[in-house]
């Protein structure tokens, strides 16, 4: 069953999405805004973080937090169990349900084989792939029937 085909901009579309996140008790109370993180946002926080997980997490929350907006360093500043919220939403907005241990070597290797992929199947260019969610760029693997291939 062949669909509507999309171009590289309405791809792309979909990093730009927000969503609201509430709060759950016992912390601050409200709601903060949040964006899938893109490829790229994900590379440069694997390479920003080496193996630290409590950087990484920071960084995802700085980088995908868009209301209000926090550097890096006051996200780190946040307490534990409210970081972990966001960085389950953010994961579960950008399509990412994999152990954070697994992030770096999920994205490397393998983006470039989805980048190709992607580019030999769609005439995307890496930019393009670059600026994609990781669900987007599963998705669309997963289309090709090329997803195993990959990983």
């Amino acid at each position: 069953m062949a669909g509507t085909a999309l171009t590289a901009e309405e791809l792309l579309a979909g990093s730009a999405l927000t969503h609201e996140v509430t709060l759950p008790p016992g912390g601050p109370t409200g709601t903060v805004t949040i964006r899938p993180l893109t490829v790229r946002d994900v590379q440069l926080v694997a390479h920003a973080a080496g193996g630290d997980r409590e950087l990484a997490a920071g960084l995802m929350i700085a980088r995908a937090v868009v209301e209000p907006a926090l550097t890096a360093e006051q996200a780190g500043r946040l307490p534990a169990g409210l970081a972990r919220v966001l960085v389950d939403a953010i994961n579960e907005l950008s399509g990412i349900e994999t152990p954070r241990d697994r992030l770096a070597e999920l994205v490397q290797a393998p983006l470039a084989k989805a980048c190709f992929v992607l580019a030999e199947e769609f005439g995307w260019t890496a930019e393009d792939v670059a600026g994609m969610t990781i669900g987007q760029i599963l998705m669309y693997l997963e289309m090709t029937g090329r997803a195993a291939e990959v990983a």
